[in-house]
């Protein structure tokens, strides 16, 4: 069964869409089948998967709003070596209509369910902010990745952002967990950055991922590819520290689920 993860932060501008597509692409490279769900409307992580957004024939909105078949929604081939579920425009038309709907919160859940043993990871990338979109994400994920800047409102908020979500989780997905929170576009020069980090470490403890992702251009450059930095340049410390995160997620679900660990 698919370990399902949302990459969530109401906060823009965090590393949330590189982060989805590389650890997917990361993901993917270790021979893992990996499914990558964009639910963001701005469709950057389809775009980043090297898909035209404006030329796929269906995304989450045919999926969530007119229940197409799941197998029907799935790009395959992406340049990533994962599938992708692919966002648009359309989908800002999806959280309107999910108002008005039954069942609103459990409906990518539920749509999840033929491919829930296919695949050996899926990820979701989720709108920055708490919308029904983001709700449908935390309602089918098994955890949440959260990337933040080891910035000061960054740190501020993420508390309340952590309470948000558990307070979430209580309603609609009480198995909800905290998957671990990610240090992107960090510079060990700056004194600031190091002492949020350590504040961090303090609060968050062991849910603080070891893996760091560092302010690299190779990483802001690959999105204008269409490829994961990995496969626009592998020799990046941007590229690497994203195989090393998926080394890392591996290693924590091993711990948690010996089962899983020996099948690998």
């Amino acid at each position: 069964m698919a370990k399902v993860i949302a990459i969530a932060n109401q906060k823009g501008g965090v590393g949330k869409t590189t982060t989805a597509v590389n650890v997917a692409a990361s993901m993917a490279a270790t021979k893992r089948k990996v499914l990558l769900i964009d639910l963001d409307p701005q469709g950057n992580a389809t775009m980043g998967s090297g898909v035209d957004k404006y030329e796929v024939d269906a995304t989450a909105f045919e999926l969530l709003i007119e229940e197409k078949p799941i197998d029907e929604v799935i790009v395959k081939n992406t340049s990533g070596k994962y599938d992708l579920i692919a966002a648009n425009g359309d989908v800002t038309a999806a959280e309107i209509k999910l108002m008005e709907m039954f069942a609103r919160e459990v409906r990518l859940r539920n749509s999840l369910k033929p491919v829930i043993d296919y695949y050996d990871f899926i990820f979701i990338d989720c709108p920055p902010s708490l919308n029904q979109l983001t709700v449908n994400a935390l309602a089918a994920s098994d955890s949440v990745m959260v990337p933040m800047q080891c910035e000061y409102y960054a740190l501020e908020g993420l508390t309340a952002l952590m309470d948000t979500i558990q307070k979430l989780a209580s309603v609609v997905n009480p198995e909800l967990k905290i998957e671990g929170v990610l240090r992107t576009m960090y510079d060990p020069r700056n004194r600031l950055a190091n002492d949020v980090s350590e504040q961090l470490k303090r609060h968050f403890g062991e849910q603080v991922y070891r893996t760091v992702i560092p302010r690299n251009v190779r990483l802001a450059e690959a999105p204008s590819f269409g490829t994961p930095a990995m496969y626009y340049d592998k020799s990046s410390t941007g590229a690497k520290a994203y195989l090393a995160l998926a080394g890392e997620i591996l290693r924590r679900r091993d711990k948690t689920s010996p089962s899983q660990a020996k099948a690998s």
